[in-house]
């Protein structure tokens, strides 16, 4: 089971930049979807952006055409570049393969992301 360590969270004002970084402990070229999900406090945990292995995105409606995700099977490591962001968009932010999510298993710590002026 491959585990990922997410990480480049931080604090942001409204309309700024950040790029999250997720680290795989093992291969990730054979998972066939993995993903960005988010929660924020209050809500239940919600899929914002997935990536197969030949290249194909989807987007929640809520980030599509500010959030990018993007994979590097070289390197093992998943990518979530997000700009113009909004206060809404505070949550913790956690990658995770398809399937593992499905079965609620092999969730990480996540990384905090904070959007205020």
């Amino acid at each position: 089971q491959v585990q990922f360590v997410e990480s480049g969270g931080g604090f942001v004002q409204p309309g700024g930049s950040l790029r999250l970084s997720c680290a795989a402990s093992g291969s990730i070229y054979r998972l066939p979807v993995v993903g960005w999900w988010r929660q924020a406090p209050g809500k239940q945990r919600e899929s914002i952006a997935t990536i197969t292995g030949v290249g194909s995105t989807n987007y929640a409606s809520s980030v599509k055409g500010r959030f990018t995700i993007s994979r590097d099977n070289a390197k093992n490591e998943l990518y979530l570049q997000m700009n113009s962001l909004e206060p809404e968009d505070t949550a913790v932010y956690y990658c995770n393969e398809w399937v593992a999510s499905k079965q609620n298993a092999n969730w990480g710590q996540g990384t905090q992301v904070t959007v205020s002026s």
